[in-house]
């Protein structure tokens, strides 16, 4: 149980920086929606420049963090070598990415119809290669167990980012009506989508002096035989990253060219991206849970067989994924108010998104069997399937269906997949996971869900109370099965 403590005590932190930030991060989809109206589509321009950089970023780190934790871990291997040799080559990758898209700057941007905005295009390669090269950092503070300076940069750049954006689509437009001489001379009214991307690169650039205690103290050598390793292990990590990544962008990145009129496709992108930002508290679970994780799995490796720790991980973090989906959908009342009126009619979508991050979660626990076997290839094997799936029905539906068919093809493809490495991962690596625990969770999880969509109640605050009594019937269930609060930390004090 220490193992586990300690898992959720670093995720707990991981989770802070998550939680609170994405939550501060997401404070600006109201923000957005208010200032940019959904029939212009500029969101749409948003979500679909963002989903690019998504892809390039994945392409760009090369899975070299999986393979960071994997070698500074091994037997016989120096980590700061491997760190090193890890900077090197993602460095080098993201400086080769730059000076060949500032070379094609034009053809690009008339690729991916932005001809009139090479800026937009230019501003995001900049970001990309900045994050690429710092995701190494950062994934060094998880191995020295540093959360906290982790927590701190992430939270410093969301908070810094936040201010720009206000600065920029809220205070220069009032100074430029009522002291125009102030801003006259740097802000442009009609550049409103620029300044987003503006912002980014501003703390993108930032945020390189937090790193340089990580950048110095130790050898930039190459190890060709090290390097030659780490490059064999993490392709096939790169290959389902790729993939894993187009996973959940594919549907932003193609959405415009499915429709005839392209602008049609930016509105209705816009709309999808906008209220899918209220499912944000199940992706930040599962990306605190994936911070804290991938370093714990790797060094218990370490100590030997952990499988029984695996199965409860898993267990837990199910749990705690039904948990944030029922208190997202209960409270939806809220929580709609995060993006402005004119995109509510896309909120069916926040369920099905939910849905769809609950099997994501599951996949990444499901993972490491193939990670800690070496076999990392059948990543790439699930991935490609995934990404297949999604893709086609996506192709096949939005066209009729809009978006609430990416909502769905997503659901399926993670689902496929999920059910692929499940099966086969009892085989290569078999753990004892808890299914049938697993699945009275799910039931109540559903009995509660369908009895707050069914009990009609026509006053909201009336409401919102009998939805909060679903979600404690769920939390007592929680707390007298599995987590009795004697358990509890500091709350154990309390009772005996």
């Amino acid at each position: 149980m220490a193992g586990l403590k300690s898992l959720a005590k670093d995720t707990a932190i991981y989770g802070l920086s998550s939680i609170v930030g994405r939550f501060l991060n997401y404070l600006l989809v109201p923000l957005y929606t208010a200032v940019i109206p959904a029939s212009t589509g500029g969101y749409g321009v948003v979500s679909n420049v963002y989903a690019y950089t998504a892809l390039i970023l994945v392409f760009l780190t090369f899975g070299m963090e999986t393979g960071f934790f994997r070698f500074a871990n091994k037997s016989g291997e120096h980590p700061e070598k491997v760190y090193a040799n890890t900077l090197i080559f993602v460095g080098g990758l993201s400086l080769i990415f730059v000076i060949l898209c500032m070379l094609f700057l034009h053809p690009i941007s008339a690729l991916l119809e932005y001809p009139d905005h090479p800026d937009y295009i230019a501003m995001m390669v900049l970001v990309v290669a900045l994050d690429s090269f710092q995701c190494i950092p950062f994934a060094y503070l998880r191995y020295k167990k540093r959360p906290i300076k982790f927590a701190s940069i992430k939270l410093f750049n969301i908070v810094g980012n936040i201010l720009l954006n206000l600065f920029f689509l809220l205070l220069c437009p009032w100074l430029d009506v009522h002291a125009h001489q102030l801003v006259s001379w740097f802000y442009r009214p009609e550049y409103l989508v620029g300044y987003i991307f503006v912002s980014n690169l501003i703390m993108s650039l930032v945020q390189m002096f937090f790193f340089i205690p990580e950048l110095r103290g130790f050898s930039y050598r190459v190890d060709k035989v090290l390097l030659k390793q780490m490059i064999s292990y993490s392709f096939p990590i790169l290959v389902f990253g790729v993939v894993g990544i187009l996973n959940q962008t594919i549907d932003k990145m193609i959405y415009p060219f499915l429709f005839d009129d392209r602008q049609e496709g930016l509105v209705q992108l816009g709309i999808y991206s906008a209220t899918s930002k209220v499912a944000m508290i199940m992706a930040m679970f599962t990306q605190a849970f994936r911070y804290a994780y991938e370093p714990f799995v790797f060094g218990k490796n370490k100590e030997g067989d952990n499988r029984k720790m695996y199965s409860a991980a898993m267990k837990y973090f199910f749990i705690f994924s039904l948990l944030a989906f029922l208190a997202v959908m209960f409270y939806m009342d809220i929580l709609r108010y995060m993006v402005a009126r004119d995109y509510w009619e896309g909120l069916s979508v926040v369920a099905i998104v939910m849905g769809a991050e609950i099997f994501k979660g599951i996949y990444f626990n499901l993972s490491f069997w193939y990670k800690l076997t070496d076999e990392t290839q059948w990543g790439a094997y699930f991935s490609i399937i995934g990404c297949a799936v999604i893709l086609a029905l996506n192709i096949w539906l939005v066209p009729t269906y809009g978006y609430v068919a990416s909502a769905w093809a997503s659901v399926a493809g993670y689902g496929v997949i999920t059910l692929l490495s499940y099966i086969i991962g009892q085989k290569k690596y078999p753990v004892s996971y808890p299914l049938k625990d697993m699945a009275v969770y799910l039931i109540l999880a559903a009995v509660l869900f369908v009895l707050s969509q069914e009990v009609i109640i026509s006053n909201v605050g009336l409401r919102l109370v009998f939805r909060t009594l679903l979600l404690l019937i769920f939390i007592a269930y929680i707390l007298k099965k599995d987590l009795p609060l004697k358990t509890i930390p500091f709350v154990n004090r309390f009772v005996k």
